[in-house]
């Protein structure tokens, strides 16, 4: 490698929002935050979830429904 060209990989720390679980890697980057990981996302856990916070199947349903 030519040298004082690259950029300097250091050991970093990635932390998922979601459920705070936290990797220890190598990266140029020393903190990374990430939306979902591996630990928490419903398609390698199996679980899914299904969060109807606005009421959007009866408003639905209320509009277009039978009358």
């Amino acid at each position: 490698m030519k040298p004082n060209i690259h950029p300097d990989y250091s050991e970093s720390v990635i932390t998922c929002a979601s459920c705070g679980k936290v990797y220890n890697t190598r990266s140029t980057r020393k903190s990374l935050t990430i939306g979902i990981c591996g630990a928490c996302h419903p398609f390698f856990t199996g679980q899914q979830k299904f969060v109807d916070t606005a009421g959007r199947i009866e408003k639905f349903n209320r509009r277009f429904g039978k009358k």
